[in-house]
C-alpha cells in the first residue's frame, strides 16, 4: 500500500509540474519573436516635466545673458587694458628723449665750465657781445628750465600710466574670471536640461513639444483677446532704420540659437536684436537686461514693427516684434532662429531703439515661410 501511494504522489507532482510548464510556454514568446517591451513611462506627468524643463531653460538663457554681459566687460577691459599699454608705451619714449636731452645739456655747460656772463664781460669783450651773450644765455636757461620741465611732467605722466596699466590689467582678469564663472553655470543649466531629457523616448519628446505649443497657442489667443496692441496691429508700419533691422532678422531665420553668439552663423537672443539694429545703423546694448534697462520704453499699445519685445520679471529674453502679434527670436538651445507669437513668454515691455523716428507711410511686411512658425524644438546643443 505504501509503494501505491508514493507513486500516485508522484504522478501528481508530475501532472502539476507539466500544467506549470505549460503555462509558461503559453506566456513566452513563440521562438525568434521579440520580447514585448512597452515603452519607458516619465517618472513625472509631462506637464511637470515640460513645466521643469522651461524652468531650466529660463535658467540657461538667464546665465547666457550674464555670461553676454561679462564678456561685454571683459573685451572693453582688454581693449582698455591694450589702448593704455600703447600710451604707457610711447610715454617711455618720450621720457627716454627728455632725459637724453638733459644728459646732452649737462654734458655741455660741463665742457663750457659754466661761465659766468659777467666773467664774460671782464674777459674783454664789448658790451655788445656781453648783451648778445647774455640773451643767448638766457634763451638757453629758459630751455633747460622747459626740458627739465617737460621731463618732470613725463615722468609724473609715465608713473599715471603705470598705475592706470595696471588697474587696467587686474580688471580685465577679474572680468575673465566672471566670464568663466558664467560659461560654467551656462554649461550646467544646459546639461540639467539634458539630464531631464535622457529617459525620454522620441515620442514622448514630441508629445512634450505637442504640449508647450499648446500652450503658446491659448496664451497667443488670451492675450490677442485682451487687445493689448490696441486696434489693427497688423497694420502699422516700421522707421526706415526699423525696416532695415526687420530685413537682417528675416536673413537669419533658420541659423542656429548658440548661446553666447552674435552672429553671423549662430545667434543668441540679445545677439539676434543688438545685431539687427547694429546691421540697420543704430547701436543698442548687447544683452537684453541692458536693453530693457537703457533703451526707450514703449506701451504695447504703440508697438510697431522694429521695436524689442522683452520677456519675463528680469529682462531675460528678448525678440523682434514683425508686426501682426508676432516676433522673431532665437528661442532656446537646440533651437533656430523663428517666427513665433508675441505671447510665447511671459511679456515684460516693449523698447524702441529709434524713438521720435517716423514710421513708414509704405511698406510692404515680409512674408512669412511656413518652416519658420513650426513649433520650437525640445533639446539642447552640446556641450
Amino acid at each position: 500500500m505504501a509503494d501505491v501511494r508514493r507513486r500516485r504522489q508522484w504522478a501528481c507532482t508530475g501532472a502539476l509540474c507539466a500544467g506549470v510548464l505549460l503555462a509558461v510556454g503559453a506566456l513566452a514568446p513563440a521562438a525568434g519573436a521579440a520580447p514585448y517591451d512597452p515603452p519607458p513611462q516619465p517618472a513625472v506627468p509631462l506637464t511637470t516635466l515640460l513645466s521643469r524643463l522651461q524652468s531650466l531653460y529660463l535658467q540657461t538663457e538667464s546665465a547666457t545673458e550674464a555670461y553676454d554681459q561679462a564678456k561685454q566687460v571683459a573685451d572693453e577691459q582688454r581693449a582698455k587694458a591694450r589702448t593704455v599699454d600703447r600710451q604707457l608705451a610711447q610715454q617711455r619714449v618720450k621720457v627716454a628723449a627728455s632725459r637724453d636731452e638733459v644728459a646732452l645739456l649737462a654734458n655741455r655747460m660741463y665742457q663750457q665750465g659754466g661761465l659766468s656772463p659777467y666773467l664774460a664781460l671782464l674777459d674783454g669783450g664789448s658790451p655788445q657781445d656781453f648783451f648778445g651773450r647774455q640773451h643767448v644765455l638766457e634763451r638757453s636757461a629758459q630751455h633747460q628750465k622747459d626740458v627739465l620741465a617737460e621731463l618732470s611732467a613725463g615722468e609724473r605722466r609715465l608713473s599715471t600710466l603705470n598705475t592706470q596699466a595696471q588697474q587696467a590689467l587686474d580688471k580685465a582678469q577679474h572680468a575673465q574670471a566672471v566670464q568663466s564663472a558664467r560659461k560654467n553655470q551656462v554649461e550646467s543649466s544646459l546639461r540639467q536640461v539634458e539630464a531631464a531629457l535622457s529617459g525620454l523616448t522620441g515620442v514622448q519628446v514630441q508629445e512634450l513639444q505637442t504640449l508647450e505649443q499648446r500652450g503658446e497657442d491659448q496664451a497667443q489667443r488670451d492675450f490677442m483677446d485682451a487687445k493689448p496692441l490696441g486696434d489693427d496691429p497688423a497694420l502699422r508700419s516700421p522707421s526706415a532704420v526699423g525696416a532695415r533691422a526687420l530685413d537682417f532678422a528675416f536673413e537669419q531665420l533658420g541659423k542656429p540659437y548658440v548661446w553666447g553668439a552674435a552672429g553671423p552663423n549662430a545667434f543668441d537672443c540679445s545677439g539676434l536684436t543688438s545685431q539687427a539694429w547694429a546691421h540697420a545703423g543704430t547701436v543698442v546694448p548687447r544683452t537684453s537686461q541692458e536693453q530693457w534697462a537703457r533703451l526707450p520704453h514703449v506701451p504695447l499699445v504703440l508697438l510697431r514693427p522694429g521695436d524689442l519685445v522683452v520677456y519675463f520679471a528680469k529682462a531675460t529674453h528678448v525678440a523682434l516684434y514683425i508686426g501682426d502679434g508676432l516676433v522673431i527670436q532665437a528661442p532656446r538651445p537646440g533651437s533656430v532662429v523663428k517666427v513665433s507669437p508675441i505671447a510665447a513668454n511671459p511679456v515684460l515691455g516693449a523698447v524702441r531703439p529709434d524713438m521720435g523716428a517716423a514710421s513708414l507711410t509704405h511698406y510692404q511686411p515680409h512674408s512669412v515661410p511656413k518652416s519658420a512658425r513650426l513649433p520650437t524644438p525640445i533639446g539642447t546643443t552640446k556641450l
